[in-house]
């Protein structure tokens, strides 16, 4: 495989890797892994979360292609793509931490944006969590974040038609 094509695949899997992560929360965290999830939706002085047990299926998951693509591990059966989709997952895996765990939720370190897209991120994901529970929501999404005004327009019509019980301070 040459370079460019092995760049292009993590350039690739990088970008795929925001789409699954938004259905993944969408639709597995915010439905029947919720359980997982729930205690990041909530107040705690904890510094690990049950919800931090999906760091580590994503880190399954690269690891998995990093041995699908290794010779050392699969021998002539090694895959080389599986190699590069495992970089690109690793490097995703490394975005979502500096920027949800690090930035929205200062996990990591201290800062908080007053401009430009870090603060649009932040807002974004401040309205995630407006909801009190997993029905309803917006901004799935670790690294694309749409306007907050339209975010915050569709959790109000959540509200008015019964799909999302929000906290008090977008209630009214």
């Amino acid at each position: 495989m040459s370079a460019l094509s092995a760049t292009l695949l993590v350039l690739a899997t990088v970008a795929a890797m925001e789409w699954i992560a938004w259905s993944s929360h969408k639709y597995i965290m915010h439905g029947f892994g919720w359980g997982w999830h729930r205690d990041h939706h909530e107040p705690h002085d904890r510094f690990l979360e049950r919800n931090d047990l999906y760091a580590l299926v994503g880190a399954g998951m690269s690891i998995s292609m990093f041995a699908v693509g290794s010779p050392l591990v699969m021998g002539t059966r090694a895959w080389e793509p599986g190699t590069w989709i495992g970089l690109g997952i690793l490097i995703y895996g490394v975005i979502y931490t500096l920027i949800h765990d690090g930035l929205v939720h200062q996990r990591w370190f201290r800062y908080v944006p007053r401009r430009g897209y870090a603060k649009r991120l932040v807002q974004a994901h401040n309205l995630h969590h407006a909801t009190l529970s997993k029905e309803g929501g917006v901004s799935f999404g670790f690294v694309l974040a749409r306007d907050p005004a339209r975010l915050k327009q569709e959790l109000r019509r959540q509200r008015e038609s019964g799909i999302a019980v929000l906290r008090e301070s977008l209630g009214d």
